[in-house]
């Protein structure tokens, strides 16, 4: 049912038809309206997630404080943690609009982890490129401005998320301006200021649906 899709997903990349028809027997495909909580920093871990279409921020809070850490899209997965290792979700999973996520039990996770050696070096990977991430954010927070990291946030969802047509890069984001500004750590009146600029040079044109970044200018 999910297998062609399946065979995009990075994490599956490797497997071939037998693996990915097998792990395709125990999926399930769900929808979920925009603005669903899928769930809560602190809680147990029982589901690993994969984004089949729409978009989703993964966040933490602390004393009604929200911090932005990650937006998934298609082909994305997450919540692989609590999963592996039995303790509670490091952060909360919220959909940023109608979404359908492909999802897996703890059971059926675990049990494609021991019979799938390429998975394990896939989700091996990927934690630590989430760990090298990590690294660097805290880098950024120590050594860049406010300016320079938000350009380096935008550059960051461009190449992530954005859909390149020659010099120009159209970034459709779901995350309004308040979830920008908590992903570079800034005060949200410092990115607007920011963007401002980069309008009135041109190097930023925002629309009702996307942004688009002019690499010509950006130089």
């Amino acid at each position: 049912m999910f297998q062609a899709f399946l065979k995009q997903v990075q994490l599956f990349a490797q497997l071939n038809d037998e693996q990915i028809e097998m792990i395709s027997a125990v999926c399930q495909k769900k929808s979920f309206r925009g603005g669903t909580v899928l769930f809560q920093q602190n809680e147990p871990g029982n589901t690993f997630y994969i984004v089949f279409s729409g978009s989703v921020k993964i966040f933490t809070s602390h004393n009604g404080d929200e911090k932005v850490l990650s937006m998934f899209k298609s082909g994305d997965s997450f919540g692989e943690l609590s999963l592996i290792d039995g303790r509670p979700r490091s952060a909360s999973a919220q959909t940023l609009e109608d979404c359908s996520l492909i999802t897996l039990t703890v059971t059926h996770f675990m049990d494609i982890l021991k019979s799938n050696f390429e998975i394990n070096l896939c989700i091996m990977r990927e934690l630590c490129q989430r760990l090298r991430d990590t690294n660097q954010h805290v880098n950024d927070l120590t050594f860049l401005d406010a300016r320079t990291r938000i350009l380096k946030n935008l550059i960051m969802l461009a190449n992530k998320h954005g859909v390149r047509e020659g010099n120009l890069i159209k970034i459709r984001v779901a995350l309004n301006y308040d979830e920008l500004s908590q992903m570079s750590n800034v005060q949200k009146p410092i990115l607007m200021q920011v963007l401002r600029d980069l309008q009135e040079k041109q190097i930023l044109v925002p629309t009702s649906t996307e942004l688009r970044l002019d690499l010509t200018k950006l130089r």
